[in-house]
C-alpha cells in the first residue's frame, strides 16, 4: 500500500505556547527521524503548514470574532521551527484545521498514489485530528507517528486521539512501528 507522510504545523508560532516549547526539541528531532525514513524508504512527504494573510481573508471565524490575526504569511511565526529538515520537500499551505480544507491535498496525494497516510506534528487534538477525520472520509487509512506529535492539552490529545484511532481504525505506532510501515511492512 502506497503511503505518504503530512508534517504538519512544525511552525514558530505553535511553540509559544510553554506546553509546546518545552518539547520543542524532542519533536523536532522525531520529525526528523520520520522524515529520514521516509525518504530513505521513497515515501513522498508533504510538510503542512498554517498562514493567514493580514487582510482578514483567510481568518478563521474565532479569529475574526475576536480581530486578531494568527501566523501571517511570511512572518517569522509562520516559519518552520529551527532545525527542522525540511529543505527540498514540497510544502503546503493550508488556513484551516484540516489540511484537506480548501487545498490541493487531495489532488496531492492521488498524485503520489498515496492509499495510507502517517500524520506527525501538532496539535494533536486541533489540525492532526481534523486531517485524520477528513482522511477518513476520503478513503485513507492513517496512522499516527506517536513520538512525532504533540498538543499543547495533551488530555485534548490523548482523548481526541484515542476516539479516532478506535473508530476509524487509525493505529498509534512508536518510532519503530512508523519504520517498519514505511520500509513497507504491515501496521
Amino acid at each position: 500500500m502506497n503511503t505518504a507522510v503530512l508534517i504538519i504545523d512544525m511552525q514558530n508560532a505553535y511553540f509559544e505556547d510553554p506546553a509546546l516549547g518545552e518539547r520543542q526539541g524532542q519533536l523536532v528531532d522525531a520529525c526528523n527521524h520520520l522524515i529520514g525514513q521516509a525518504q530513505k524508504a521513497s515515501v513522498p512527504v508533504l510538510m503542512v503548514c498554517t498562514e493567514h494573510e493580514r487582510d482578514k481573508s483567510t481568518w478563521t471565524l474565532s479569529m475574526l470574532e475576536d480581530d486578531q490575526g494568527f501566523i501571517f504569511s511570511g512572518s517569522e511565526q509562520a516559519a518552520f521551527l529551527p532545525g527542522l529538515r525540511y529543505e527540498n520537500l514540497p510544502r503546503m499551505v493550508k488556513t484551516r484545521d484540516s489540511a484537506f480544507q480548501g487545498t490541493d491535498l487531495l489532488l496531492r496525494l492521488r498524485n503520489f498514489g498515496a492509499a495510507q497516510l502517517v500524520l506527525a506534528g501538532v496539535s494533536i487534538h486541533n489540525c492532526v485530528a481534523q486531517t485524520a477525520a477528513d482522511a477518513f472520509a476520503n478513503n485513507f487509512k492513517v496512522a499516527y507517528a506517536a513520538d512525532a506529535m504533540a498538543s499543547n492539552r495533551d488530555d485534548y490529545g490523548h482523548m481526541v486521539r484515542k476516539v479516532l484511532s478506535e473508530e476509524y481504525r487509525q493505529p498509534i505506532l512508536d518510532a519503530a512501528g512508523v519504520d517498519r510501515l514505511l520500509a513497507g511492512g504491515d501496521v
